[in-house]
């Protein structure tokens, strides 16, 4: 079986979010194992600049966009990764836009990497049994499979797995960026790819792909109600039959505490004393100097990831007065919306030595804060799956999560009962249930023997690549023998 996974970002290439690290595992996963896969993405000016040497292929590609053709040049990473490169679509400083906002012709330059996948196919006279297409700048690819592209018999036997990482970003362009598409009018409606007089891209994908999957199984329930349906609930209740729910998993090489060499010092769910060390040097690095007695055992919570509504933080700043009250202290790590960077800095300088708020990404700050918290927090308002919950039971860091999607399938509620659990999971999205939900967690913390064992099962959970990778694997087989069906 020949894979090609379509992505608009993968690591170790370029990356905005957890869609990188997604795309670039399961591919790395699939060479591990010796799989016939390959991955195909822009070449952003990060990658041209990037310590990657690629190799220019001397390929050619010609795209209509709308009546004129852009070209394409097409570079290659070990004759297994391949960048469709345009400077005038991609050498910019960002993959989508700056915190102004949006690239004003994200349309034209997806469009132009939906249509340049196919067109690089033909070109390197490579016929993929499937092509797993990720989110809505990929959206468009199952399509123009099924209409410009659906009579031309080197596409034939070409199917497609289209991911939905996030169903709140589902590509919404104006109705006059129809004509840059290459489509017919006719598509333009409410069972074609319309959504409220736009033009929807990840609608494309979801009603002509094979097979559709999302990022965990709960999320694929949940997306099938109005209230997690971002609109599209209805189309995906059509679809039923042909969504599933895989669940992602992580990089068991690269998020490794036993191996890690961003920590102070390694450790593993046998021996965890280096992980109060790498809980020494956080405080020290983020917050304050050690010389105050028992300072290393205040309860740290950490949080990692993009600052947007969708994680919570409006819950976060609601209860901040309270939630620091309870004597912990709290390191967060991220960017995203500016409201959120100028709330969160003016809340550090108010709880100095309390609250440490880096606003950006570093790798390995990321890495200590993972190793040295107590505690990972993630109240997020909905969550397709969710990493950050994945690496922190891998570092002994238990999660305090809102039982939604991947966090509802990934933690084990503790149940004080029985002392078992691998978490702390609440539901309504409420600052008081997550307060709750933290002091219940502080309780524990206070039971030595406890926080031991719930720390040693969390550490113990597996989520690496290769179950979901083997169930991608299924669903490719599925989708193949679907397509072949109908034809």
């Amino acid at each position: 079986m020949k894979i090609l996974i379509a992505t608009p970002e993968a690591v170790p290439y370029a990356k905005t979010g957890g869609l990188a690290d997604v795309a670039g595992a399961l591919f790395k996963e699939y060479r591990k194992m010796s799989k016939n896969a390959f991955i195909i993405m822009p070449l952003y000016k990060k990658i041209k600049e990037g310590d990657v040497p690629l190799k220019n292929t001397g390929i050619t590609i010609k795209i209509p966009i709308g009546n004129e053709y852009i070209k394409g040049k097409v570079f290659s990473d070990q004759s297994s990764a391949y960048f469709i490169g345009c400077d005038e679509f991609f050498d910019r400083p960002e993959l989508y836009g700056t915190s102004q906002g949006d690239y004003s012709d994200n349309a034209s330059r997806f469009i132009f990497f939906s249509r340049g996948v196919i067109e690089t196919c033909r070109a390197l006279n490579f016929k993929p049994d499937i092509i797993h297409c990720n989110d809505w700048q990929t959206g468009l690819i199952p399509l123009y499979l099924k209409t410009i592209y659906g009579a031309d018999k080197f596409y034939k036997n070409m199917a497609t797995v289209l991911t939905i990482h996030n169903l709140g970003y589902q590509g919404l362009f104006p109705s006059s960026d129809m004509n840059l598409t290459g489509f017919g009018w006719e598509l333009f409606n409410p069972e074609g790819i319309e959504f409220y007089g736009k033009i929807n891209f990840l609608k494309a994908g979801i009603i002509s792909a094979d097979v559709l999957t999302t990022v965990s199984t709960t999320y694929a329930k949940e997306i099938l109600n109005k209230e997690f349906g971002f609109g599209l609930d209805g189309l995906l209740r059509k679809r039923e039959k042909d969504l599933y729910g895989v669940m992602n998993g992580i990089d068991y090489e690269e998020w490794d505490p036993s191996g890690d060499t961003f920590i102070p010092e390694n450790y593993d769910n046998k021996d965890m004393s280096g992980k109060a060390l790498c809980k020494k040097k956080l405080i020290r690095t983020l917050l304050e100097p050690l010389d105050k007695p028992d300072t290393e055992r205040i309860p740290i919570i950490g949080m990692i990831g993009r600052l947007a509504v969708q994680k919570g933080l409006d819950l976060v700043l609601k209860a901040i007065d309270e939630l620091l009250s309870l004597g912990i202290k709290l390191v967060i790590l991220g960017k995203g919306d500016e409201t959120f960077h100028a709330d969160f800095s003016e809340v550090a300088k108010k709880y100095k030595k309390k609250i440490s708020v880096t606003i950006g990404f570093e790798e390995s700050l990321a890495h200590l804060i993972y190793a040295g918290s107590d505690f990972f927090l993630m109240p997020s308002k909905y969550e397709p799956c969710g990493l950050g919950q994945l690496i922190a039971m891998r570092y002994g860091s238990i999660p305090i999560a809102r039982k939604t999607g991947g966090l509802a399938d990934a933690i084990q509620d503790y149940d004080s009962l029985k002392s078992k659990g691998t978490g702390f999971l609440f539901s309504d999205y409420t600052p008081s249930a997550m307060l709750d939900t933290i002091k219940r967690a502080l309780c524990v913390y206070t039971e030595t023997d406890k926080m031991h064992r719930i720390i040693k099962d969390a550490m113990k959970m597996d989520y690496s690549w290769n179950k979901s990778a083997e169930k991608y694997r299924e669903l490719y087989s599925y989708a193949i023998k679907k397509k072949k069906s109908v034809m």
